[in-house]
């Protein structure tokens, strides 16, 4: 019998490894929906790092998961605390500065941060967020600022397809 045990110890170890490994660090997500598109498609899997992915890590165009309530959103970071943010003419605008997105997104209807949260800078733990795939995204201009302890982790790879294996940020 205790030979039995000794010979499980190690697949046992690698069990509860790899679930804190999971739990923790680094998970796969599959991508659901085309609000991301044409950056990430429907079907797509991706890993997400979670391990040190805090607010002073967060940045502007940071691809990240989003617990919503109801299920787990991918969404880019727009708004960081303190900004005001809004776009004019599918261009935006970081309090009154006109900031270049250096990736593919698609039209972006005028709005400003006061027609989402009624302020006039994002709160301090608040960030707002957009699909790239703007007419039909469910972001933060429909369901409003996310809270940092709502963003699981940031997208980091892109490990299917394997056509696309590598990392999202080129």
């Amino acid at each position: 019998m205790k030979k039995v045990i000794r010979e499980l110890i190690p697949y046992v170890i690698i069990i509860v490894a790899v679930i804190l490994i999971r739990s923790f660090i680094i998970t796969p997500v599959i991508v659901s929906g085309d609000s991301m598109r044409p950056n990430l498609h429907d079907g797509e899997a991706i890993l997400v790092r979670k391990i040190g992915y805090n607010s002073d890590k967060i940045k502007r165009f940071d691809i990240v998961i989003i617990d919503d309530g109801e299920d787990e959103i991918i969404k880019r970071i727009i708004g960081l605390p303190g900004e005001h943010i809004s776009y004019k003419n599918n261009e935006l605008y970081v309090n009154g500065e006109r900031v270049e997105e250096n990736f593919s997104f698609r039209d972006t209807e005028d709005f400003n941060l006061e027609e989402i949260c009624s302020c006039t800078t994002i709160a301090e733990g608040s960030y707002l967020v957009l699909g790239d795939n703007r007419p039909i995204s469910k972001d933060s201009r429909s369901i409003g600022l996310i809270k940092e302890e709502n963003i699981k982790g940031k997208a980091i790879y892109r490990i299917w397809p394997l056509s696309e294996f590598g990392s999202i940020y080129d």
